[in-house]
C-alpha cells in the first residue's frame, strides 16, 4: 500500500514539474516568430493565467476553487501545446528545463482583481 502511494505521489510530482516546464515553454514560444499569431495570443492568455498569483475562482470556494487549478489550467496548456508547432515546442521545452527563473504575471493578477472588483460593484449596485 505504501509503495502504491509513493509511486502515485512521484507520478503527480513529475506531472506537476512537466506542467510548470510547459507553462514556461509556452511563454517562450509565444515570443517566437515561428508561432502563429492566433496561437501567440492564446498562449499569452493561458500562460498569464497559469502564472498569475491570484486565481479567477478563489480556492476557498468548495470544489469550484480547485477546478481551475486541476482542470482549466492543464486543459488550456494542453490545447496550446498542441497548437504550437512541435519543433518549436521541443526547442522551448529544452530552454525551459535549463532556465532558472520562471515568469510571473502581475498583469494577469491585476485583470483578475479588476474582474472581482467589477463583479462586487455590480452586486452592490444590484442590491442598493
Amino acid at each position: 500500500m505504501v509503495f502504491i502511494t509513493t509511486k502515485l505521489l512521484l507520478s503527480a510530482q513529475q506531472w506537476a514539474r512537466a506542467l510548470k516546464r510547459d507553462v514556461h515553454a509556452i511563454w517562450l514560444a509565444a515570443h517566437d516568430p515561428r508561432t502563429p499569431c492566433v496561437v501567440k495570443i492564446l498562449a499569452l492568455v493561458v500562460t498569464a493565467y497559469a502564472v498569475s498569483p491570484i486565481d479567477l475562482i478563489p480556492d476557498f470556494i468548495p470544489v469550484l476553487g480547485y477546478l481551475d487549478d486541476l482542470v482549466i489550467v492543464p486543459l488550456g496548456i494542453l490545447i496550446v501545446v498542441r497548437l504550437i508547432p512541435s519543433r518549436v515546442m521541443e526547442e522551448h521545452r529544452k530552454a525551459a528545463d535549463k532556465a532558472i527563473a520562471r515568469p510571473v504575471s502581475r498583469l494577469a493578477a491585476g485583470v483578475i482583481i479588476a474582474t472581482w472588483v467589477a463583479c462586487a460593484a455590480l452586486l452592490v449596485r444590484l442590491f442598493m
